[in-house]
């Protein structure tokens, strides 16, 4: 077997991984106010279902590097599956909001484990030259899970339960347990130094600190003093965190990184982009369900859209690259991004669900080229032995701001709820957390556009100039 079919190959196992998280999260948004319903609980609170899970897999991935090194990869990474797929069995029998989340946070501890490590192995095997194909065979695959989530989502809760698209984890993780098993060549484990334990547990405990005061702030859950307490606590603790790991050799998270012009931009602006997109999918499935009194069938079938788009653009990114500087590309993305969300503000029952379908399939298109782009000129200018750093940073902050992303919008709408004294969520509330995410996404576009012309240059193929 060739070099270029073994990173092929690898890829496609995996994305097998990523297919079962995607489709996860998905299925997870479309079914939100069923489980709402069953727990008695109210759907805007059940944001807590998707960011405890989120910050769980943000709190362990840093030192999913090293006990992939400690361990072997190939060994981790199955066994992450396996906690995953457990994990997903527990959330479908869970009987309250409380198991609920505590299985969602296993599921998270599995996840951290599983993507991050599947894309080390994946990018120890690759060329620069190499890394937009394998970014694109490793995530083509893996674009079917939010391809099917929503439709598959919305059928299963209306005609089974929402418990079923939990259920449906368990098969994904057996064939990806069985495909690594087969094709990933086992990886013989290191001698890294001991893990940076004071980092991860500062970086676990301002993540959690944090989104605690979020998520709870004017909830009436906990006493009105403790969320904001909660925020500042979190923010303390991150600063210490930074200043922890700016001190040490092999740091939890190795912010050094980030002098890496490519892998700043990538990662800082990156995030901004991603809270938009972490939002996107916790928000459309409510306004469709409880703004518009749609069912979750319906309101499935409407949210592919944007995961179609996003499938549908992957093939086209090399295209786009090859004729664009990765500067432009970027910036684009985020404008029509940031445009979509703005256009959602305005969305009503008065629209036809066609042309709601034409505006997520859009927001997918932009989001999927900036998403390709981002992943490769992330690892373009970083060391290869820098690499399993590179991946645990990125993958932290990717996992925080989708995290970030769903506080933000459930925040927004609880606070003009309360501002508006209601129980229940309408289309003024809706319309101001599409407002409020559309500003974190548009905040990307002026460190997009500092990027170099000649940033990310090569990684598609097009030689670089002067060469």
């Amino acid at each position: 077997m060739s070099a270029a079919t073994n990173f092929r190959v690898t890829a496609a196992v995996v994305a097998s991984a990523l297919f079962m998280q995607n489709l996860d999260s998905t299925v997870v948004a479309t079914a939100l106010p069923s489980m709402a319903r069953d727990l008695h609980v109210s759907a805007v609170h059940l944001s807590s279902a998707i960011t405890s899970y989120l910050i769980a897999l943000t709190a362990f991935i840093p030192v999913s590097g090293w006990i992939a090194d400690r361990f072997g990869a190939r060994r981790v990474f199955m066994a992450a599956i396996a906690t995953f797929t457990i994990a997903s069995v527990l959330c479908a029998l869970a009987d309250g909001l409380p198991t609920l989340i505590a299985a969602r946070i296993l599921q998270g501890v599995g996840g951290a484990m599983m993507v991050p490590v599947g894309r080390l192995i994946l990018f120890r095997g690759v060329k620069r030259e190499e890394l937009l194909t394998a970014t694109t065979w490793l995530t083509m695959p893996a674009l079917l899970g939010p391809v099917l989530g929503p439709p598959v989502g919305g059928f299963l809760t209306d005609v089974l339960s929402w418990r079923a698209v939990f259920w449906i984890n368990v098969p994904v993780g057996i064939v990806g347990l069985g495909l690594t098993a087969w094709l990933i060549p086992p990886s013989a484990p290191e001698h890294p130094p001991a893990p940076d334990l004071i980092g991860m547990t500062l970086i676990g405990a301002s993540l959690t600190t944090l989104m605690l005061g979020v998520e709870t702030i004017g909830r009436g859950l906990l006493p009105a003093a403790l969320p904001p307490a909660a925020i500042v606590l979190g923010l303390l603790l991150f600063w210490l965190t930074v200043r922890h790991c700016q001190r040490r050799d092999d740091p939890a998270i190795d912010f050094s990184l980030l002098a890496i012009p490519t892998f700043h931009a990538a990662t800082v602006a990156g995030s901004l982009f991603r809270a938009g997109a972490g939002a996107l999918p916790f928000l459309v499935p409510l306004t469709l369900q409880i703004a518009f009194g749609l069912s979750a069938s319906v309101s499935g079938l409407i949210s592919l859209a944007s995961a179609l788009g996003s499938f549908c653009m992957r093939p086209m990114t090399r295209f786009a690259l090859r004729r664009l500087s990765m500067r432009t590309v970027l910036m684009a993305g985020s404008v029509s991004f940031g445009a979509v969300l703005l256009v959602c503000t305005t969305l009503s029952p008065a629209w036809p669900a066609a042309a709601i379908f034409v505006l997520l399939l859009i927001g997918g298109l932009s989001r999927s080229l900036s998403f390709a782009s981002m992943g490769a000129l992330a690892f373009a200018d970083v060391p290869q032995p820098r690499l399993s750093a590179a991946t645990s940073f990125q993958g932290t902050a990717q996992q925080m701001m989708k995290a970030v992303g769903v506080a933000i919008s459930a925040g927004s709408l609880q606070l003009t709820m309360l501002w508006g004294g209601r129980t229940h969520a309408n289309r003024f509330d809706f319309a101001c957390a599409f407002l409020a995410i559309a500003v974190v996404v548009l905040a990307s576009l002026p460190m997009f556009a500092s990027l170099s012309p000649e940033a990310g240059a090569g990684i598609s193929g097009k030689p670089e100039r002067g060469a």
